[in-house]
């Protein structure tokens, strides 16, 4: 499910970290578009700003300029309060160091985001978070604390946890970095799978070249700006 207008545009964002001779520009006036049942694929050199740019797109960094408008909110005008509430309403999140907590298991993990977060019963919840288990290979590993899971079964456990919400937008940073290529290839599926099915945004930063033909979009970011793909075109 694809549509040809952006859910998310971004203009002419700027950012840097730093100050005086330690400056460093880490955007310079990128402007990007994404579509609702697509996947776009951002790829570079390590330390390009890739991950900068996520955060500014999904509303955990604010830019030094530029605009980013998502469903029609200009996201960095809103309040704190407002738009930690869009964020949790529509975004959901895959990092690269999990963010579990490293007391619950694997099923706790899940469950809360439906019970606390979308008021789901635990009956439901549970059977919800037994099916999601399984689809990630985890369903005999539910019962086991984050602390006693391995890096890609945490990673897993991760995706799950932003599924589960059904997001309108899905932003996800080297999510199958901690993975084996045969699980790193069963997320990434996954999460396009979701994507197209919902009609959300799926957003994901990686450097394997083995991502690039699950990607509808692929561009490049480096020295603070963006470049298409071979036959890409940037608005």
């Amino acid at each position: 499910m694809t549509s040809e207008e952006p859910a998310l545009v971004a203009r002419h964002l700027h950012h840097t970290f730093g100050a005086g001779d330690e400056t460093v520009c880490v955007l310079r006036d990128v402007s990007l578009e994404l579509y609702p049942g697509q996947m776009l694929l951002l790829m570079g050199p390590s330390g390009s700003g890739k991950s900068t740019l996520l955060a500014v797109l999904s509303g955990l960094l604010r830019p030094d300029r530029g605009e980013v408008r998502v469903l029609g909110e200009d996201l960095w005008r809103l309040s704190e309060a407002r738009r930690e509430r869009f964020r949790l309403r529509h975004f959901g999140f895959v990092f690269q160091g999990f963010n579990l907590f490293p007391s619950l298991t694997a099923s706790e993990q899940l469950e809360m985001i439906l019970r606390w977060g979308e008021g789901a019963s635990r009956r439901n919840a549970r059977s919800c978070v037994a099916a999601m288990l399984e689809l990630l290979g985890l369903g005999r590993r539910g019962h086991l604390r984050a602390d006693r899971l391995s890096g890609g079964e945490k990673q897993r456990v991760a995706v799950g946890r932003a599924l589960l919400k059904q997001p309108r937008f899905c932003f996800a940073d080297e999510p199958t970095a901690a993975l084996d290529w045969a699980h790193g290839e069963q997320v990434i599926q996954l999460l396009r799978s979701a994507a197209r099915d919902r009609g959300a945004v799926l957003f994901v930063v990686g450097h394997d070249p083995r991502l690039v033909p699950y990607a509808d979009r692929v561009v490049h970011l480096a020295d603070g700006r963006l470049a298409p793909a071979p036959g890409e075109v940037l608005p």
